[in-house]
């Protein structure tokens, strides 16, 4: 295992320092000047000197060659300074603290929310092939993975307004802080994000469940005489689990970094909409700190899932 570990790391590190390349060079190559937000009159004509915008790109190191910057950049983020944003002067490590604990909160809330509904939803579809219940189970399921989550979470919004009169909080409140005024922001969000993904998993787990069902391993159990909810349970559901496992594991990794459509339908302050503040603004600091972020925390998730599936399934064995 811990060989195995090794190696996922070796893995992990050329992954990172690709996606602090691409993300580095994209915000170099898109058009557009973060200057001329910052510095410019309304109709985008910049009011300093060619002297003062020089001055200014020096003191942002926007002057050095683009592998000065790079490297300066990497320095930062190793040494634990992310710099601050172009547009307001606040330190982006900062931002991050204060939103990324709601962001985190909304995709575990959602995570939990989707195995809730989706993993009992797609066991019992599968235990009850061609019945009702599974008839009426894969319509909901196609539903509701149709239904885009800003729109289901724009339907929400407009049903707790008119039926509730609900308002949705805009400043940042802290499970800590103030837990009844943190779950009013951010349960509905999560609804609209673990419903679609719910869905997702009942779907993946009824089709691994029927699999693993029809396999020798599980007549043979019946033929021992196995309770079925044993068979079910001991068997069929730790097997079933793997391919949903990894599905999961991939929507929480989006989700963690920040699910911008529902964040921005709810106005949640969370990473999400951080990012989204950040491409209006051309803030190039913010948005490559933001993506780095987005791409270890992808990464991290994924050795998280691999080294799951041992656990799961005692036949995988890793190398340690």
């Amino acid at each position: 295992m811990s060989k195995y570990l090794l190696n996922r790391l070796l893995i992990a590190i050329p992954t990172v320092i690709g996606v602090t390349i691409l993300i580095f060079l994209a915000m170099r190559v898109i058009p557009g000047d973060p200057l001329q937000l910052i510095v410019s009159e309304s109709d985008g004509i910049y009011v300093l000197s060619e002297d003062e915008l020089q001055a200014l790109r020096a003191s942002l190191g926007l002057d050095k060659p683009l592998y000065i910057q790079y490297l300066n950049w990497i320095g930062q983020v190793i040494s634990g300074d992310m710099g601050s944003s172009f547009w307001n002067k606040e330190p982006i490590s900062g931002m991050i603290l204060r939103r990324g604990p709601i962001s985190a909160q909304i995709a575990i809330m959602a995570v939990l929310l989707s195995w809730l509904i989706g993993v009992p939803i797609g066991m019992l579809s599968a235990m009850w092939r061609n019945s009702m219940m599974d008839h009426l189970s894969r319509v909901g399921i196609t539903v509701f993975i149709a239904v885009p989550s800003y729109w289901l979470g724009l339907l929400i919004i407009l049903f707790t307004v008119l039926v509730f009169t609900w308002r949705p909080p805009i400043t940042i409140i802290q499970l800590w802080e103030d837990p009844l005024g943190n779950l009013s922001m951010t349960v509905l969000p999560a609804l609209a994000l673990g419903l679609g993904l719910s869905a997702a998993t009942a779907r993946m787990a009824r089709s691994a469940a029927l699999e693993v069902l029809y396999e020798d391993y599980i007549r043979t159990a019946r033929a021992k005489g196995l309770r079925e909810s044993l068979v079910v349970w001991r068997h069929v559901f730790k097997n079933a689990m793997l391919p949903v496992v990894t599905t999961t594991g991939l929507a929480l990794g989006g989700l963690l970094g920040g699910a911008v459509s529902v964040e921005t339908a709810f106005a949640v302050p969370g990473l999400g909409k951080l990012l989204v503040q950040g491409m209006t603004e051309r803030d190039w600091m913010m948005i490559q700190n933001l993506v780095l972020l987005y791409g270890l925390i992808y990464v991290f998730i994924n050795l998280i899932v691999d080294l799951s599936y041992a656990f799961l399934d005692p036949r995988i064995r890793y190398e340690s």
